[in-house]
């Protein structure tokens, strides 16, 4: 069955500084180098988008909002060509340090409905360990700057495990965050990946124990709070949901244009070069794969196993012929019940998401 395109994702990999934990594909600010990159940009739309309506839009990076004024301006000119559908969701990524009034005014002038804010912590010690240029109460002040402009759907991100960190001080976050009254979060626990500042420090990861007890406590205070545990890491109230993420986790087709950006177009998967170099020279493609139909299966229950609305079964079906059961030996998986199967889906229960990873190798014959 051939998916619909429906949403597009715009990589902006430029970043004023970078933190200490970052491995994305990311560089420092240059002005020249930002101008090519986006005249590189509008080529890239312009050889490979063709017209679709767009349910959701997502401006990511690296530090979207690090663009100047006049470089934001350029960026919207090109998005502004894309096929919006009447009630699309359109995402760009912020950092604190580096929002103001007239960017901000600038994006919802050009239809973005929803902020994604890099928090991270509001603990100023963690925030300089993190490289994070900002404090706690420059974080209060920017959401209410984006606030005061119109923005009624706006997201934080909260990292936990971090260095140094305890449960008391991630209690603490929370209950900043809460005070914001922001209608999204999406928790990271940090990973030290390799050729970060924190891996050339030789910083350990906290205690396995410690990182599943704040992941608990996440879910817990959250849940009190009202939010919508409906993904693995991300939580939400009542309808605001991200759902260009969804895109992603219903292995649903996307663009994803820009440097490093990756796609998923009919029944192929593709990642753009890293190369600066390359790209500006129009050489955006890296790797593409066709996906076979085991690979699609296997990619499905991956992602849609993270979520509370699991494989949906009348979609499945559909995509691949069969239902679920038949493809794969999930007996003992209900019988333990780290499967539910309802009448319209299945789905990994809350309480066992920490550990979803283990159960799903027993879908792709590891176990």
């Amino acid at each position: 069955m051939e998916k619909k395109v429906k949403s597009c994702y715009i990589h902006i990999p430029f970043c004023s500084h970078i933190c200490s934990y970052c491995d994305f594909c990311k560089l420092l600010y240059e002005e020249k180098v930002v101008d090519n990159y986006l005249f590189a940009l509008e080529k890239e739309i312009e050889e490979n988008y063709h017209g679709e309506e767009l349910e959701t839009i997502y401006i990511g990076g690296g530090t979207p909002s690090s663009l100047t004024l006049k470089q934001l301006e350029f960026l919207f000119s090109l998005i502004d060509k894309l096929n919006r559908s009447p009630n699309y969701e359109f995402t760009i990524e912020c950092n604190v340090e580096n929002i103001n009034l007239d960017k901000l005014t600038l994006f919802y002038q050009h239809g973005v409905n929803r902020i994604s804010l890099g928090v991270e912590s509001f603990q100023d010690n963690l925030l300089k360990r993190l490289f994070r240029p900002y404090t706690k109460q420059d974080i209060i002040e920017a959401v209410s700057l984006i606030r005061s402009v119109g923005f009624s759907n706006l997201n934080v991100d909260l990292m936990y495990a971090l260095p140094g960190e305890s449960l008391e001080d991630l209690k603490g976050d929370l209950t900043e965050i809460l005070r914001l009254d922001v209608d999204h979060i999406s928790t990271y626990s940090l990973m030290i990946e390799d050729h970060t500042f924190l891996y050339l420090q030789k910083v350990k990861p906290i205690a396995e124990e410690l990182d599943e007890a704040m992941y608990r406590l996440i879910n817990q205070v959250l849940a009190e709070q009202g939010f919508i545990h409906y993904e693995i890491s991300n939580f939400a109230k009542k309808g605001k949901e991200s759902r260009h993420n969804l895109t992603y986790w219903l292995n649903e087709a996307y663009y994803g244009f820009g440097l490093g950006a990756s796609g998923f177009l009919g029944d192929v998967r593709y990642t753009n070069t890293k190369s600066i170099g390359k790209y500006g020279e129009g050489k955006f493609l890296s790797y593409s794969e066709k996906l076979s139909d085991k690979t699609m299966r296997e990619n499905e229950l991956i992602l849609g196993l993270r979520t509370n609305l699991g494989i949906n079964k009348k979609k499945f079906i559909e995509r691949y012929g069969k239902d679920l059961k038949e493809f794969y030996s999930i007996d003992k998986l209900l019988e333990k019940k780290w499967i539910i199967e309802e009448v319209d889906k299945y789905y990994i229960p809350e309480d066992k998401w920490y550990v979803s990873n283990e159960i799903l190798l027993y879908f792709i014959g590891e176990k």
